[in-house]
């Protein structure tokens, strides 16, 4: 937590527009984590940007152990290891945005940490685009354009690689 912005149930109220009674009801309910100071719950920022991500439906969360490998941070998550930068240790929780996932027919050279080839289990088109799930040992979802589906001909079947950096990886408790 450290540097991390910490917002009274009040200021969260004010930033989602509803009452500071329902705030504390969803902390109540599970579906927004705090933390108790004394007689006081606040809510981190990344606390807070976790709840607007499940809000949002977020598909990429997952549960894993934090361990360090040659200076490097990794979450394992089942048999994946992920790539990821924080403070944490043991337990953890993490979610990467579909729309920070990069999909690409082969691999690349790049400042990205997080490289994984699976296949295409899933094409879920809607009004913003198409949801690709892919599996690379878990289920992965990538946001795209319709676009990029029939330039890249994506189909269910085809292997594809996942990047995206270590930086795009929350993790949470």
């Amino acid at each position: 937590m450290n540097d991390e912005l910490l917002y009274t149930p009040e200021e969260i109220s004010k930033k989602l527009k509803i009452t500071k009674n329902t705030v504390y009801e969803m902390i109540k309910r599970g579906d927004l984590d705090a933390h108790r100071l004394g007689k006081h719950l606040r809510i981190s920022q990344s606390q807070f940007e976790n709840y607007l991500l499940k809000s949002k439906g977020s598909s990429n969360q997952y549960q894993g152990t934090v361990f360090m490998e040659a200076d490097e941070q990794f979450v394992k998550v089942d048999d994946i290891t992920i790539h990821v930068h924080t403070e944490l240790t043991g337990e953890v929780k993490l979610s990467i945005r579909p729309e920070d996932i990069i999909l690409s027919l082969e691999p690349f050279t790049s400042s990205a940490r997080n490289i994984f080839k699976g296949v295409v289990v899933d094409l879920i088109e809607n009004n913003d685009g198409v949801k690709v799930v892919l599996d690379i040992g878990i289920p992965l979802m990538s946001l795209i354009t319709r676009k990029s589906m029939n330039n890249m001909h994506i189909t269910k079947g085809c292997d594809l690689y996942a990047i995206f950096k270590t930086m795009s990886v929350s993790v949470y408790k």
